[in-house]
């Protein structure tokens, strides 16, 4: 496959990346409710295309790096077509194509309305675009890459970004400001996508029953990290707090068993037994 694309998508991935920090940032500063409710313009010079000030800013910013984002995934999907990528590559990306003009839609919802329903929609559509992303990225690698050392080496990862979110979480040691909000995320982000590497590698590398178990973990990891920043939406009550510790708990169980795993595995053929170091 084209060394370019390899590059396009992790490049594309790594952007949506970031944008998802800066929306984090964005919707805790409060900014989205700047540019005086006008979407995709704002309040400043050039009816208003320009921000006025520094809030309006922060959200005309993050409409920019949408729209990087946005060209970034039309080239790779066409790339992606265009040079023959493996098929998952191509659904993958096309995937997060399809989705992206509904994350655009759902973004404009949170600055006309801000209601709870459009800030969780779309954080759950950015999930799901990042994770299609990010599979197409480690399918555009094949199995060059994918390694049992590598699988348990990514746990363990994933194990000590939790307490991380631990100390970030509210009420614990931090306030929860702007800042603290997007390293909480950002920690809860590699969590995330450690385990949908994790569940990739393990399809990759599926030559033990234990593989197919250690998938089936990770992507049960992956939808209970993304229930916990999904979490981080609402205001933070007791009931929350306690939803928040119990998800965060889970978490470290499910790299724990996964982790339990991925150590058990007795390669039983050469090829695998070469990826296991």
């Amino acid at each position: 496959m084209s060394g370019r694309l390899r590059s396009l998508l992790l490049a594309t991935t790594a952007t949506t990346y970031a944008l998802i920090l800066i929306g984090i940032y964005t919707a805790a500063t409060g900014a989205g409710l700047t540019c005086e409710a006008r979407w995709p313009l704002c309040d400043g010079a050039v009816f208003g295309l320009f921000p006025a000030n520094w809030p309006s800013f922060i959200e005309w910013f993050h409409r920019l790096i949408a729209m990087i984002a946005g060209f970034l995934v039309i080239g790779a999907t066409y790339g992606a077509w265009r040079w023959g990528a493996d098929r998952r590559v191509r659904f993958a990306v096309t995937l997060a194509l399809v989705l992206f003009p509904i994350q655009a839609l759902l973004g404009a919802g949170t600055v006309i309305q801000y209601t709870f329903v459009y800030l969780t929609a779309h954080l759950s559509t950015a999930l799901v675009i990042f994770a299609s992303l990010t599979l197409a990225t480690l399918w555009s690698y094949g199995d060059d890459v994918a390694s049992v050392g590598r699988v348990r080496l990514t746990l363990l990862a994933v194990v000590g970004a939790v307490p991380v979110m631990v100390a970030l979480s509210p009420g614990v040691v931090l306030v929860h400001t702007p800042p603290v909000q997007v390293a909480y995320n950002a920690a809860g982000l590699l969590a995330f996508t450690g385990f949908v590497v994790v569940a990739a590698w393990s399809a990759l590398l599926s030559a033990e029953g234990r593989l197919d178990a250690l998938r089936v973990v990770s992507v049960v990891g992956a939808v209970v990290v993304g229930l916990q920043l999904l979490a981080g939406r609402f205001v933070y009550t007791d009931l929350i707090q306690l939803l928040d510790a119990a998800t965060l708990v889970a978490t470290v169980a499910l790299a724990l068993c996964a982790l339990a795993l991925a150590s058990r595995i007795e390669p039983r053929s050469p090829r695998l037994a070469e990826r296991t170091s």
